[in-house]
């Protein structure tokens, strides 16, 4: 009993290591567990995006929309014959008056250059900003800013003149006036003497009157290099400049400057050289240094009508100019890019020759243009084209007969219900027309066109300006209508073009003046009874005393041109035939310019001088 118990008690004693050792291995396979399971991360596989196939979207067909004008509808009075610009192909063009600076300027950004956007051409500017220009807008002191009267009178007019100048061109001085809603850029001061009434209607306001007004442009003025220079300036009544706030210059007909007093010329050469219908001021030197600006006003205007004018020159400090007939020196115009050809003609309407140069000079930019210089001569040379020969039009046509019959023949006429075809051995034959097929009927027509009326009628309107201090000029309000009337009574189903030619002449010169065209195309689908008309716009003609000199342009003739689906000519009737003959120079001239004998693109005939 004793063995047995000792046994027993020996098995019982080492059973709690056994547990303890099992324990223990659990308690190590569960740490090792947890460990593995804080401790590993499962990374997500991330979605690749993929896009959805491309949908066919349905694609519709663009149309030109059509615009329905009424036949009664009267278009609106233009206030100046619209000048769009058309490259022409011109012969060999000398631009005059070249001379001045010799030293040139080469550089450039990029090889192109920013000029002005001529689709209208005017003397104060155009209807967008280059950048380098200047703003314009006028102010009227005879209204209020809602446009009703206010009162005022020449004394008044120049006492706030004075008073809005010497405050430095502030602007609230100004805040009553009337003020043009329209802003015009220009990159110049050349405006010879012109009729007052032009410049409210530039502006947009012809029925403003043409006295107690005046034009601000304000900009900045630039210059690529330093430089040292000054104005010489005109204005018709006035004109004052002002740099980086100060007065460097101030003209005008009341020379002593009793009421624009705030700035008198120290250089012994003004009011000694005349520009256009006055002396000039010489101003005070400006310096520029290389592509820095300074800001630039400038302001001119009328008090009592009749005509208004600006002109600034520029002379640089060290540079030598040719004379003038006077013994004064030949300056350059004041410009902030090249004239075009468009702006060289409107300023030569109205410059007599000889008192300046708007061909060199500096050009007042922050940059220059590569492969050019702005101080040497300039002569513009454009290539006409080469125009190919069309060979001769084959006189034998192949008709098809109904029954797909091939013949070679030549159309003689239509008898009828017949037609007389010439058979390649010389002898003819009649054949019925129904027994050809549709394409022949249509070269049948082409060949046998109908007879044509054409006949220009002309309404005018007289132009009633607004009351003013002075002489107005004359002034119609024209509008052409060509009419065309079918003179037979044979079918004719086919497309017809139609043109229409307007000219004037220069009032004091012998050049013709291209003052509208017109083409469209148009059927006539009722025999005899077939009329089409086609309306000019509205042109304005004007006649003004200038200097003792008539000038203006007036109306002298007209050319109407019909042509068929292939270009032939069918009909033409003119006032002179040297115009048909040279009909391909019209038709590429730019509506307001002056050409020759020849229809060749001319330079406008410049006025008498003043003095």
């Amino acid at each position: 009993m004793k063995r047995k118990l000792k046994s027993k008690q020996k098995l019982i004693k080492g059973t709690p290591s056994a547990v303890v050792l099992s324990f223990f291995l659990h308690a190590v396979l569960l740490l090792l567990a947890g460990l593995l399971g804080v401790f590993t991360i499962t990374q997500k596989e991330e979605k690749k995006f993929v896009p959805p196939k491309p949908v066919e979207r349905p694609k519709m067909r663009l149309r030109k929309p059509k615009v329905k004008v009424k036949k009664t509808a009267k278009p609106k009075p233009t206030t100046r014959i619209v000048t769009k610009v058309n490259r022409a192909s011109m012969p060999d063009i000398q631009l005059p008056e070249m001379s001045g600076m010799q030293d040139g300027i080469v550089g450039g950004i990029g090889g192109f250059e920013l000029m002005p956007d001529m689709g209208e051409v005017s003397l104060f500017g155009g209807g967008q900003t280059i950048g380098n220009d200047f703003e314009g807008t006028l102010y009227h002191l005879l209204h209020d800013r809602r446009g009703g009267l206010a009162i005022m009178d020449r004394w008044q007019f120049q006492d706030i003149l004075r008073k809005y100048a010497r405050s430095g061109f502030s602007k609230s001085k100004l805040a009553r006036y009337y003020r043009s809603p329209m802003k015009l850029y220009t990159t110049h001061f050349m405006i010879p003497p012109i009729v007052s009434p032009v410049a409210p209607d530039v502006f947009g306001a012809p029925e403003l009157e043409s006295y107690f007004f005046f034009i601000n442009y304000e900009g900045q003025l630039v210059y690529p290099e330093d430089i040292k220079f000054r104005f010489w300036g005109m204005g018709d009544a006035y004109v004052s400049v002002f740099v980086d706030g100060e007065h460097v210059l101030l003209n005008g007909w009341d020379g002593r400057l009793e009421y624009l007093d705030y700035w008198q010329p120290s250089d012994a050469d003004s009011d000694k050289y005349f520009l256009g219908n006055q002396t000039m001021h010489v101003g005070d030197w400006i310096e520029l240094k290389a592509g820095e600006p300074k800001d630039m006003e400038v302001f001119f205007g009328e008090w009592v009508g009749g005509q208004v004018a600006v002109m600034l020159l520029v002379e640089v400090e060290g540079e030598e100019y040719p004379q003038t007939r006077q013994g004064g020196p030949l300056l350059p115009a004041f410009k902030t890019s090249e004239f075009s050809r468009d702006q060289l003609e409107e300023i030569y309407k109205y410059l007599p020759a000889g008192e300046c140069s708007l061909t060199n000079g500096p050009v007042f930019r922050d940059y220059v243009v590569k492969g050019k210089t702005n101080r040497v001569k300039k002569v513009e040379t454009v290539v006409a084209p080469v125009v190919e020969e069309k060979p001769p039009e084959s006189k034998t046509h192949i008709w098809t007969s109904a029954k797909g019959i091939h013949l070679e023949a030549e159309f003689v006429h239509v008898m009828g219900d017949k037609v007389v075809l010439k058979l390649p051995r010389g002898n003819q034959k009649k054949f019925p027309l129904d027994q050809f097929s549709e394409e022949d009927h249509t070269y049948i027509e082409l060949q046998n066109p109908p007879r044509l009326d054409v006949s220009v009628s002309r309404k005018t309107e007289q132009r009633v300006f607004p009351e003013s201090l002075s002489d107005l000029p004359s002034s119609t309000y024209n509008n052409f209508t060509a009419v065309i009337k079918q003179g037979s009574s044979q079918p004719y189903n086919q497309d017809l073009e139609a043109e229409l030619f307007i000219v004037g002449e220069e009032k004091a010169g012998d050049h013709y003046i291209f003052l509208d065209y017109q083409k469209t195309s148009f059927r006539l689908t009722e025999g005899s009874a077939s009329v089409f008309k086609l309306p000019s716009r509205t042109i304005e003609l004007v006649e003004f005393a200038m200097n003792g000199q008539l000038r203006g342009e007036i109306y002298t003739g007209y050319m109407v041109i019909i042509t068929d689906s292939r270009g032939k000519v069918i009909a033409h009737k003119e006032t002179r035939d040297k115009w048909f003959d040279h009909v391909d120079n019209l038709r590429n001239m730019p509506i307001g310019k002056t050409f020759d004998d020849e229809c060749n693109r001319c330079w406008p005939t410049r006025p008498k001088r003043w003095y």
